[in-house]
C-alpha cells in the first residue's frame, strides 16, 4: 500500500455542514500499482501537463477484465479464444472452397489440351498455351458482342438508376397521395409475374423485339433495389428538405440538388448491382433478339460456345487437329475469363461503398 500525499487543508469553519463534501461510507482500498498511477496522474494534472500513465496489469486468472490505456476491456476467456480459432479455420476453408473454381478456370485457360484432358490441372497451369486466347481475340463476333455488352451495361445502368431513384424517392415521401398503392404495385411484382410466354408476346406487341430496348426496358427497375433506396430516403434528414423549401426549391430541385448529392453511397451500391446484372444477362437476349445477331451480348457468345464446344464448331474451322483439340479443351475457360475481367477490374473501386450503402438502406423495413 502507498500513502497518498495530503493536500493543504482549507478553512471550512464558516462553511455550513450541508455544503461540506460528504465522507465516503466505506474506505476504498487501492493496490500499490493503482495508487501510484493515481498519484502520478494527480501530480501531472496539477502541473498542467498530460503524461501517458503506465497502467497496472491484472495477472490473476480469476479476473475477466484488463485495464489498458484504452480503458477497461473484457479479457478473452479460453472458450472465446477457442471460438476465434475455430471461426478463422472455418472461414478460411470457405474462402478456399469458394476460390478454387475461379482459380481452376484461370489455370485451365493457360494450360495445354493434354493436361486438361488428363485432369492434371488444379491450381497452376500445366503446358503453358495461349493459342485459344489468340483465336478468341481475333474473332470479330466476339468484339461486336463485347461492344453490345458495354452499351447495355452503361445505358441500362443509367436508365435503371434514374427510374429507381425517382420512384423510390416518390414513395418514400409522406406527402405522396396513394403512397401505399404505388408501393404495393412494385411489391406485387416480386411474388407474381405473367410468365415467359406472356412477356415475349408483350414485347412483340410493343414492337420492341430485336431492338436494344427489349434488353434495357424490361429490366429497368429491380424491386429489391427499389425498396432498399426507399428505406434510405425515408431515413434522410427532413430538416435539410425543409431548409431547401425555405430557400425556394420545389420537389425536383430538392431531389436533384440536395438529396442526390448526399446519396453517393447508395447510388454507388445500386450502380454495382445494376451493372453486374446487365453484364451477366443473357436470357432476355435469347428470348427477344432472335433475329438480331448483331445486337447480342457477349454472354450469348459464351453461351453459344458452351453449347457447341463439344462438337467443335465455329472456332475450329481451318485448323489442324491439334489446334482444334487445344481450342475445344479450354475455349470455355478462356471465354469466361474474358467476359468477367471488366467487372473484376471495376469492382474494387466501388466495393467500399457496397456495405455502407446496403446497411444505410436496410435499417427500415
Amino acid at each position: 500500500m502507498v500513502n497518498i500525499p495530503q493536500l493543504p487543508e482549507e478553512n471550512t469553519s464558516n462553511v455550513p455542514e450541508e455544503q461540506l463534501p460528504g465522507a465516503l461510507e466505506e474506505p476504498v482500498l487501492l493496490s500499490e500499482a493503482t495508487g501510484e498511477a493515481l498519484v502520478r496522474g494527480s501530480l501531472a494534472e496539477s502541473e498542467g501537463e498530460i503524461h501517458e500513465i503506465a497502467t497496472p496489469e491484472i495477472e490473476t486468472a480469476e479476473d475477466y477484465i484488463e485495464i489498458s490505456k484504452h480503458g477497461i476491456v473484457a479479457k478473452d476467456s479460453v472458450p472465446r479464444k477457442i471460438f476465434h480459432v475455430v471461426n478463422i479455420v472455418v472461414l478460411t476453408c470457405v474462402v478456399l472452397f469458394t476460390l478454387f473454381p475461379f482459380v481452376n478456370v484461370i489455370a485451365k485457360a493457360f494450360s495445354s489440351a493434354t493436361a486438361i484432358n488428363l485432369g492434371q490441372v488444379s491450381f497452376w497451369p500445366i503446358g503453358w498455351n495461349l493459342a485459344t486466347f489468340r483465336r478468341v481475340l481475333s474473332d470479330g463476333t466476339f468484339w461486336l458482342d463485347y461492344r453490345n455488352t458495354i452499351m447495355y451495361t452503361v445505358f441500362g445502368t443509367l436508365i435503371s438508376l434514374a427510374m429507381t431513384a425517382t420512384y423510390a424517392y416518390a414513395i418514400s415521401r409522406k406527402e405522396l397521395v396513394a403512397k401505399g398503392f404505388f408501393t404495393g404495385i412494385a411489391v406485387f411484382t416480386m411474388f407474381f409475374s405473367g410468365g415467359i410466354v406472356p412477356n415475349v408476346v408483350l414485347i412483340q406487341k410493343l414492337g420492341l423485339s430485336n431492338t436494344i430496348w427489349a434488353i434495357l426496358l424490361p429490366s429497368a427497375i429491380s424491386v429489391f433495389n427499389l425498396l432498399v433506396m426507399k428505406s434510405f430516403f425515408e431515413g434522410f434528414p427532413t430538416e435539410l428538405e425543409e431548409a431547401a423549401r425555405v430557400d425556394g426549391l420545389n420537389w425536383y430541385g430538392t431531389f436533384f440538388r440536395i438529396v442526390l448529392p448526399l446519396s453517393k453511397a447508395i447510388l454507388a451500391t445500386m450502380t454495382l448491382f445494376y451493372a453486374v446484372a446487365y453484364w451477366n444477362s443473357w436470357f432476355p437476349a435469347l428470348l427477344y433478339l432472335t433475329k438480331a445477331a448483331d445486337l447480342r451480348p457477349v454472354t450469348m457468345y459464351l453461351r453459344n460456345l458452351i453449347a457447341s464446344s463439344a462438337m467443335g464448331n465455329d472456332m475450329t474451322g481451318g485448323l489442324s487437329s491439334d489446334a482444334a483439340a487445344q481450342i475445344n479443351a479450354n475455349i470455355k475457360s478462356v471465354a469466361m475469363i474474358l467476359v468477367m475481367l471488366p467487372i473484376l477490374c471495376v469492382y474494387p473501386f466501388v466495393q467500399r461503398y457496397f456495405v455502407s450503402g446496403v446497411m444505410l438502406g436496410s435499417v427500415k423495413a
